[in-house]
């Protein structure tokens, strides 16, 4: 998987010295952070006000409106009260001095000649600070995007089902219960009594058949009882036969381990999730599965041969994912995986690793899978695929 590019912020130098603004940016240079310069109070509450500052080194004596005042009005601003000041002077340097500074809002005081290993410590810090509060902020919102989508996504299941119920299981069990009341109508004729209940057996089979769809839509059953290979293979067969997208399986190793309940569950529903999505808009006319161990991972990968994703859905930008994406996002990140979308000209490949929580009991755990493989195949364990 690639890695994550830097967020870097923005470190905002102000001073009415040209000199010493090179200087401070020689020196900050190494940290690969985004300096700014200006050589003005006023040229920096321009920099503040279009731009999200972290950290403002500030020269205290300044023409026209020094750092002090400068600090103040910086402060007075809502949108800038928890911005790290530090200040920096080489002739304002008494204990009352440095008190005004920390009374304006400062966070540190720096003398000059300044000692770059010291500056470049202090601003890392607040850097950092400022740089964890926003990421902060962006899993803050993303969290409320997910739950907003969350509580509507439950809304429309409970619909749902409750359609389901009532126009398939209701009205099977409806005209069941009409047929079994003709019958005791009808119970002298013996043919019409026998013709009437075997559309009654008929109408509940049906019945049963869709309370198990149901079921396996809301848990696979074969996911507790089996395991996540039999349960992922089921399904598979399952959905070609509805969708009419080709759609082949390979798990390696064969005797594929069991895991947690919580993580063979997150690894079925982000397979499903990717495999509908292929269903509803790729257009594709086959579709694969890959699910494998390679070291301390469990890997999974879908591949269709549709028409691909569009580019900002590959990057993961919050205002292009829908709630299948993101569910798939979070279930990944709960396990501290890594989730990856590309263009495979043509389709696309959904590639998901998840690491094993437990990566020394990875052998162990093939054993016992390879022991549950073939206690079942002993006891002749069928798999109802209807």
């Amino acid at each position: 998987m690639a890695t994550q590019e830097k967020d870097r912020v923005n470190i905002l130098m102000v001073d009415d010295q040209a000199s010493k603004l090179l200087s401070y940016e020689s020196i900050l240079s190494e940290l690969d952070e985004n300096l700014i310069k200006a050589s003005s109070g006023r040229e920096a509450l321009d920099h503040l006000l279009r731009s999200d500052i972290a950290v403002v080194l500030l020269d205290v004596s300044m023409p026209d409106l020094d750092g002090f005042e400068l600090a103040d009005m910086i402060h007075e601003h809502p949108r800038f009260q928890k911005t790290a000041l530090i200040f920096i002077s080489a002739v304002h340097l008494t204990d009352l001095d440095r008190l005004r500074g920390y009374a304006s809002g400062a966070v540190d005081y720096i003398s000059v000649p300044v000692v770059p290993e010291l500056l470049r410590a202090k601003v890392v810090v607040f850097a950092e600070l400022h740089r964890k509060t926003r990421q902060l902020e962006n899993l803050n919102r993303e969290l409320r995007r997910l739950s907003s989508s969350l509580i509507m996504t439950q809304d429309d299941e409970r619909r749902r089902i409750a359609r389901e119920l009532h126009d398939g299981l209701g009205q099977e069990l409806s005209a069941a219960k009409m047929l079994a009341d003709q019958v005791a109508v009808h119970a002298n004729s013996i043919e019409l009594a026998k013709h009437m209940a075997s559309d009654t057996s008929e109408l509940i089979s049906r019945a049963i058949q869709q309370v198990r769809s149901i079921s396996h839509l809301l848990h696979p059953p074969l996911l507790d009882e089996v395991g996540l290979h039999f349960a992922l293979r089921s399904y598979v067969e399952g959905l070609t036969k509805r969708s009419g997208v080709e759609t082949s399986v390979d798990v390696q190793p064969a005797d594929f381990p069991r895991f947690a309940p919580e993580l063979e569950t997150a690894i079925f529903r982000i397979i499903q999730e990717a495999l509908t999505n292929v269903f509803r808009h790729s257009g594709a006319r086959r579709a694969s599965v890959t699910l494998a161990i390679q070291g301390d991972h469990v890997n999974a990968i879908v591949r269709d041969d549709g028409k691909g994703i569009p580019g900002d859905v590959a990057e993961f930008r919050s205002d292009s994912i829908g709630i299948g994406i993101g569910g798939m996002m979070q279930r990944v990140k709960e396990f501290g995986g890594e989730l990856r979308l590309r263009n495979t000209h043509p389709g696309t490949a959904v590639e998901v690793s998840i690491p094993i929580r437990n990566p020394a009991a990875a052998e162990s755990l093939l054993q016992v899978g390879a022991s549950f493989k073939t206690e079942a195949n002993q006891q002749q364990i069928t798999i109802d695929r209807s």
